[in-house]
């Protein structure tokens, strides 16, 4: 029997839990949907990822506004991907703060990838139609970008660490609290989308440059919040072995001459044990081994996800 379509049978409404981590930073999780957070300057706020569309991001400022009634004034995206960006103008902020790589995925791809995961997660793309049209950042930065956050609060410091889930991912710091905002570089107990990734590098260098933070608690992409330094390696750890094992079986198919599904079939067979049951697994392994394979083949950039294309892969490897 075929599996639906990526995340189209997903229905269930997911709990929200608003978790506030120190005095002024706030994370909302939801049962491995995507993660949002936000911490306080002195007189403003800087949020963390926008969410899919305006409704479901006003219903996360709600919750917010029960804590602090301070203006956005930045709203940081760690990357293009259209369930983190599409809500942007609901916040009201004064700038919207990316990568300048993630600014011209958005230019190159942005309409593409709007259409392919709204299609793949028609959950998370409530009331579609109140999305105005992409969101562009108008502040962008290569390396590393600081922002003050006023009195004895300290500052929130903005680095882009080398290629992982995107070519343009960010993280956000807080080193007076050792909080780290990770972005899809790190799922705690959710699993990889790398449908747009470059592996090696996510699970090598990137990686090592995370977990050279020491940080005390971790929001990643998806799944809870990771607290305390066990935690926090945990959640690294598994995202490195999730990405090493996938590299060991593609690679492996592809040396002895099989085939597309028949990467995907060995990929599946060992992760599954261990991550099988973590949201996700079965909407995103077919991407992700797509792009593996075209990686590992020599395809240097990530092709364009479609919606056709979307279909046409679910229809190879999970029909």
């Amino acid at each position: 029997m075929a599996k639906p379509f990526a995340s189209s049978a997903d229905t269930a409404v997911k709990e929200q839990t608003l978790e506030v981590l120190a005095d002024g930073v706030y994370a909302l999780t939801a049962d491995g949907d995507p993660n949002v957070g936000a911490i306080e300057g002195e007189d403003f706020l800087v949020c963390f990822e926008a969410l899919a569309t305006p409704v479901a991001a006003r219903r996360w400022l709600a919750r917010l506004r029960e804590h602090t009634d301070k203006p956005v004034r930045h709203l940081v995206l760690s990357h293009y991907h259209a369930v983190r960006v599409l809500g942007a103008s609901a916040f009201g902020a004064e700038s919207v703060v990316a990568h300048e790589t993630t600014r011209a995925l958005i230019a190159e791809r942005g309409e593409q990838d709007w259409a392919s995961e709204f299609a793949r997660m028609p959950r998370l793309a409530e009331a579609a139609d109140s999305v105005p049209g992409l969101t562009w950042p108008t502040i962008t930065f290569a390396d590393r970008m600081t922002i003050d956050l006023g009195g004895d609060r300290g500052e929130l410091v903005l680095a882009h660490h080398g290629r992982g889930h995107t070519e343009g991912d960010l993280v956000a710091w807080l080193p007076r609290h050792r909080i780290l905002f990770a972005g899809d570089l790190v799922e705690a107990q959710a699993a990889l989308y790398t449908g747009d990734a470059f592996h090696r590098e996510w699970a090598s260098g990137t990686l090592d440059a995370v977990a050279a933070y020491g940080a005390e608690q971790l929001v990643g992409g998806r799944g809870a919040v990771s607290r305390g330094r066990s935690e926090v390696d945990a959640a690294i750890a598994q995202t490195r072995h999730f990405l090493q094992v996938m590299i060991s079986e593609v690679g492996a198919v592809r040396r002895r001459g099989g085939t597309l599904r028949e990467a995907f079939e060995a990929t599946h067979a060992a992760l599954v044990d261990d991550y099988g049951h973590w949201p996700i697994f079965e909407h995103c392994l077919p991407f992700d081994v797509s792009r593996l394979w075209d990686e590992l083949s020599g395809v240097e950039r990530p092709v364009i996800w479609t919606a056709e294309r979307d279909r046409e892969v679910w229809a190879q490897l999970q029909g």
